[in-house]
């Protein structure tokens, strides 16, 4: 496979940043997670490292070098994060477990696939124009899905109605596979980047430009619009070419996932890679 991919996440006006992101590759298949601890219950950063690894951890031994069936994977992977959580919080005797929000993202052979649970998103962006995007795990999305005379006035855009962590099953929402072209861009995000941005906005700046570029702008616009009391932003473009034929290759996966439970304030990381 031929991409490119830039990931940052910024610390806001929070005391400390819960995102997590990160990605890992075989030369036949790549996944990539952004994964949002939830404030207002406790460790939330833990919850999002203990997400990430867990699925990346089951990328690494079953991408070998393809998965079997990806949309089956992350649907498996996600509630296998969700399970750890639970384990972690049973094990350290918590009455309220750790939380997260998750985005996951397959690409392989000529196609991507994704899944998520909560209200971080996925767009897809062909052409300058919004292809596909997740729909939040929300009250907020639901009352925009109704028609306009039937809408709430009051509604709290925060309020998920599933994560990991929580005491019941997730809700898990699996996408695609869509088959890619050359050029395509594909955003995998926290709320602090889409809560501030207008999706005009988020679209038009992700098809401008060196993806590095792209993303540093609209990270920056976010904080910016965001204010003294932002969100933390976290971020991962991918900026796809072409798909080669692996199909012999044996190549174990590499990560780009930190396996430490803490992202540094301020630049988390800013990488762009082009893996050949």
């Amino acid at each position: 496979m031929r991409f490119s991919v830039y990931q940052i996440s910024r610390k806001g006006g929070r005391e400390k940043n819960e995102d997590r992101v990160g990605y890992s590759y075989t030369r036949a298949s790549g996944l990539f997670v952004v994964a949002d601890g939830m404030g207002g219950h406790p460790e939330g950063e833990v919850a999002a490292q203990l997400a990430l690894q867990t699925i990346a951890r089951r990328f690494q031994r079953e991408a070998a070098p393809r998965l079997r069936e990806p949309q089956a994977f992350l649907q498996e992977a996600i509630i296998a994060g969700h399970h750890q959580l639970q384990i972690y919080g049973e094990r350290k005797g918590m009455n309220d477990t750790p939380r997260t929000t998750i985005v996951a993202c397959v690409l392989q052979g000529n196609q991507a696939c994704w899944a998520h649970c909560g209200d971080s998103r996925l767009y897809l962006v062909r052409n300058q124009a919004l292809l596909k995007r997740t729909r939040d795990h929300s009250f907020a999305e639901l009352e925009r899905a109704k028609p306009v005379g039937e809408r709430s006035e009051r509604f709290n855009r925060n309020v998920l109605f599933t994560c990991l962590g929580s005491p019941g099953m997730p809700v898990i929402d699996v996408g695609g596979p869509v088959e890619l072209q050359p050029g395509d861009r594909l955003l995998l995000c926290s709320d602090g980047l889409w809560g501030t941005v207008r999706e005009e906005e988020i679209v038009e700046g992700l098809a401008r430009g060196p993806l590095d570029d792209a993303l540093q702008t609209l990270v920056q616009l976010a904080l910016r619009n965001g204010g003294a009391r932002c969100d933390n932003v976290t971020t991962l473009a991918v900026d796809w070419e072409a798909a080669d034929d692996d199909a012999g290759d044996t190549t174990p996966a590499r990560p780009d996932f930190d396996d430490d439970a803490t992202i540094p304030h301020g630049l988390a990381s800013a990488q762009r890679h082009p893996l050949s």
